[in-house]
């Protein structure tokens, strides 16, 4: 080769270095931008489309509706498919800030959705095979997360996506990278901040930062302390891997590398840091938010049935829109209620535990106290939900059914005492649930309808059925009141008198007769107003009063009265046969202290967008169902259960009213049915109308004895207690007052003859109170 040749070739292999570089050059500068606009704009449908620029400006999340008390407490952690309550920058304060700046972008304040700073020292890394952590900023990160950009449909994929792993991480950093300069074009910084700690999830269902604030440590955003705030910054490294719940070691090691960084850029004091990076994580306040917690359970539950159509009719996703829900609840009342419940439950659930241990039977009795025999294997088994599915699944016959039942497999159980892990067949759990007796309570306010308080049952998480609504049972003595209102509207006085005897009535349907006993069995020749007859219950003189006024007369009452079950028009009807709720029973007897208007019980009352914007304002359902003299006659004879009948508890035990009721009126009735399988008691005030149901998970779930049954033992406790209570919360504002007597009254209600009978008789203790 000659020595001219030399030159020539390096001459040739400089001019194609230059070339390359032009090319190069070129592409940067041309052909770069192009890529991003032919991305930003998915030309021939190669990449996929972005989000438009009104999705920007209100991109969709699920956002959880949030329920209120009418007292402003949140209820529970409202309705969502993901867990999700926004906060403002404003709400976040500096300890959360400061902790994702200095472990996910320090310059965030400083670049424009890109921080080229970054970029490159990744790039470096690739290249050097040395990688110096990611590169993506806050602003980026937020579109990944606002956007799904690497959970795309198959509907919406590019024509470049799918084909080669590479080219779709590249398309989907340059999609982020085009979202993250268009969300810093439309957002300010705070609102970025903000946006993003409300997108980002944090295990637990918890998604944002105030759900998970509130999961971890109790607390709101803003009184997070510094180390827990770099707890939750440093867990979107990788959520599961660092969860202070499953894996505590991992979270301190990430939790100290926040604050370590946060003393690098100045947000933290070193003193500060070599204190706290020892300092274990502390979970004490740790709650996973779901619907077996918080206030109002059963209540929240059964609410959400009817939100779920009334969002549906007002155009509204419950559980995904965010809206603002405004209930009637009171947060004080109840948790009183809910107090009250515990209390009377255990007691009697002590009771009647005690009682079936002595009597040595098993659960299923009948009226007379008699064992039915094979009631758990053909009644009880066979209705479980275990037992249903295994029928589904392998069919009636098959003995994998009988197998599966009886396999023993570990469990978590109710008690009084707490929840019990043990080790129980699905068999042998049927059995252990049935001896639970249940329970139902409800307070409403009369004049206007709003419900303030609602237990559904003695426990959510292990009984989810609620019995304020759906558990309709026969209402025993709680209907005649219904009876004798027809009776006053038809002329008849309070004062009027009946004997107690035995009567003999036609039913219409051949030669059948109805002849009621009274719950004692016997008939005490007593002659008795109707006011004393129906405090006491005396079933003989309600049927003479049926007689007279007629069972279709008192199904019309019923039904003007609130009444919605179905209530056929038999004579037997007087002793409360037929069954029905507590919610309807609460709703007739709240038109009593009504004064005779009927208003519907109501739990929302209003409904906010996420906006603040008001989308529904409840109009109450309100008809005149008897005028206001009846209404006042009814207040004076339930007064007298008080006094003289099965409601006197309320005065010599738990001292809310007086002898002569001179100092507080209420109103009250007990009921019970015939084997004691059900007991009522309902309390009527001016200001709070309150009712408790008691009975088995099924009717032949019941004490041996009526006496222990009554609804004067279990549902007057219940109802005794929350009046204690709400009446001594001074915050409460509710007031021991008189039932309003008509001007022009043309009803006699002052049994004069009576009075001396009345006072003179001690009746304390007709009641043995030692359950209690």
């Amino acid at each position: 080769m000659s020595a001219q040749e030399k030159p020539s070739k390096k001459k040739s292999w400089l001019k194609k270095l230059v070339v390359v570089f032009w090319v190069g050059f070129t592409l940067a500068i041309i052909g770069f931008p192009a890529y991003l606009w032919a991305v930003s704009n998915n030309v021939n449908n190669w990449f996929g489309s972005l989000p438009s620029y009104s999705q920007l400006g209100n991109p969709e999340q699920n956002l959880t509706s949030l329920l209120f008390t009418a007292d402003g407490v949140q209820l529970g952690s409202g309705y969502y498919r993901d867990n999700r309550n926004p906060v403002s920058y404003d709400e976040l304060g500096d300890n959360l800030v400061h902790a994702l700046l200095a472990a996910e972008d320090i310059r965030f304040n400083q670049h424009s959705g890109i921080d080229l700073e970054s970029m490159f020292r990744v790039a470096f890394g690739v290249i050097t095979f040395s990688p110096k952590g990611g590169g993506s900023t806050i602003t980026q990160q937020l579109a990944k997360n606002l956007f799904n950009t690497r959970v795309i449909k198959k509907e919406d994929k590019g024509k470049l996506e799918g084909i080669n792993g590479f080219l779709d991480q590249l398309i989907y950093k340059t999609k982020e990278w085009i979202l993250a300069v268009r969300l810093e074009r439309s957002y300010t910084k705070e609102e970025i901040m903000a946006m993003y700690y409300n997108t980002v999830e944090f295990g637990n269902n918890a998604f944002g930062i105030k759900s998970a604030a509130k999961t971890y440590f109790n607390k709101m955003p803003k009184e997070l302390s510094v180390d827990e705030a770099a707890v939750l910054a440093g867990m979107q490294k990788g959520v599961t891997t660092y969860r202070p719940d499953i894996n505590p070691e991992n979270s301190k090691r990430r939790r100290n590398v926040v604050l370590s960084q946060m003393v690098k850029y100045g947000f933290l004091a070193q003193q500060a840091y070599d204190t706290l990076r020892t300092k274990d994580i502390n979970l004490d306040e740790f709650r996973q938010q779901d619907h077996n917690t918080g206030l109002a359970q059963y209540f929240r539950a059964e609410a959400s049935k009817d939100l779920l159509e009334l969002c549906k009719a007002l155009g509204y996703d419950l559980y995904g829109d965010g809206l603002k829900i405004y209930t009637t609840i009171d947060s004080r009342m109840q948790a009183y209620a809910e107090d009250a419940m515990d209390s009377a439950m255990q007691r009697i659930q002590n009771k009647f535990d005690s009682l079936l241990k002595i009597e040595g039977r098993d659960l299923w009795i009948d009226n007379r106290g008699r064992e039915i025999e094979n009631f758990f294997e053909e009644n009880a088994v066979p209705r479980s939900v275990a037992y249903r599915n295994l029928v589904r699944k392998y069919g009636k016959e098959s003995d994998s059914v009988d197998y599966y039942m009886n396999r023993p497999k570990k469990m978590t159980v109710f008690s009084w005492g707490g929840d019990i892990d043990t080790v129980l067949s699905s068999r042998d759990s049927i059995r252990y649930y049935k001896q639970f007796l249940q329970s139902g309570f409800l307070a409403t306010e009369p004049k206007t309808g709003a419900i303030k308080a609602w237990v559904g049952g003695i426990n959510f998480q292990h009984f989810k059925y609620d019995h304020v609504r759906y558990g309709k049972r026969q209402p025993g003595s709680l209907f005649k009141p219904f009876v004798y209102a027809t009776a006053v509207e038809q002329g008849y006085s309070p004062c009027y008198t009946f004997k107690d005897e035995a009567v003999a009535i036609p039913t219409g349907n051949g030669d059948e007769v109805w002849s009621p006993s009274n719950s004692e069995g016997r008939f005490s020749g007593e002659e008795m107003t109707l006011k004393l007859a129906m405090a006491r219950s005396v079933n003989s003189i309600t049927a003479r009063v049926m007689e007279i006024v007629k069972p279709n007369k008192v199904v019309d009452m019923a039904k003007r009265l609130g009444i919605k079950s179905t209530i056929p028009p038999y004579y037997s009807i007087a002793l409360g046969t037929e069954d029905v709720s507590l919610f309807e029973l609460l709703g007739a007897y709240g038109t009593f202290a009504n004064k005779g208007t009927h208003i519907e019980p109501y739990y929302i009352s209003r409904i906010e967008d996420k906006y603040g914007n008001e989308i529904y304002r409840h109009v109450p359902r309100k008809s005149k169902a008897i005028n206001e003299d009846v209404a006042y006659v009814m207040l004076n004879m339930l007064q007298e259960t008080v006094k003289s009948g099965s409601g006197q508890r309320l005065s010599w035990q738990y001292g809310l009213v007086d002898r002569g009721q001179t100092k507080n009126n209420i109103g009250a009735k007990t009921g019970t049915t015939q084997n004691g399988s059900d007991g009522w008691f309902i309390a009527v005030t001016n200001e709070v109308v309150a009712g408790a149901w008691v009975g088995g998970d099924e009717r032949p779930i019941h004490f041996t004895k009526w006496s222990d049954g009554q609804g004067a033992y279990t549902a007057l406790p219940i109802v005794g207690r929350f009046l204690q209570k709400i009446y001594a919360d001074n915050t409460l504002s509710i007031e021991k007052t008189f039932f309003e007597r008509p001007p022009n009254l043309s009803i006699e209600v002052d049994c004069q003859k009576f009075a001396d009978v009345l006072t003179t008789t001690d009746t304390s203790n007709i009641y043995d109170d030692d359950i209690y």
